[in-house]
């Protein structure tokens, strides 16, 4: 998993053509404007996914996911969000890995999960070891507005 600023990101992430072509979409749209829903970057190599929610309130267990065709590169737009990380092996798994959405999911108490607030401007980065838990409410729910980018493994 990878926490930094999107201004950061193309020289901290290793670069290999799929994901340069990602953070440039990032870099060179008008995100603000971007409907909710998908949007082909190179085909199922590439794309991303608009995002609006509210964030959820969370507890002592935590829903997770995870994925193993694809890296999620996700920014947000407007607003912030607590995500939950925790490697893979940490999740008990309560729905089995699906080749057609390409997501697992499962559960981890909130002792075995690191939980970092992410804001306007940033982005984080998970790989198919990583477990994830977004749309997490920092305090109280509030609006969020996101872009997920898959990028094929």
């Amino acid at each position: 998993m990878i926490i930094t600023s999107i201004e950061n990101a193309a020289e901290q992430v290793l670069k290999n053509p799929k994901m340069e072509k990602a953070f440039r979409f990032l870099q060179d749209t008008n995100l603000e404007n971007l409907p909710d829903g998908r949007i082909e970057i190179e085909g199922s190599l590439i794309f991303a996914i608009v995002q609006s929610y509210q964030t959820k309130q969370f507890s002592t267990l935590i829903e997770a996911e995870g994925h193993k065709k694809y890296i999620d590169i996700q920014y947000v737009v407007t607003g912030h969000e607590v995500i939950g990380w925790a490697h893979a092996s940490e999740i008990q798994v309560s729905t089995p890995y699906n080749d057609k959405t390409d997501a697992w999911l499962g559960s981890v108490p909130t002792e075995k999960i690191n939980l970092f607030r992410l804001s306007a401007g940033q982005v984080a980065i998970f790989f198919p070891t990583d477990a994830h838990a977004p749309q997490l409410a920092d305090g109280k729910p509030a609006l969020v507005k996101k872009i997920v980018i898959k990028v094929a493994v």
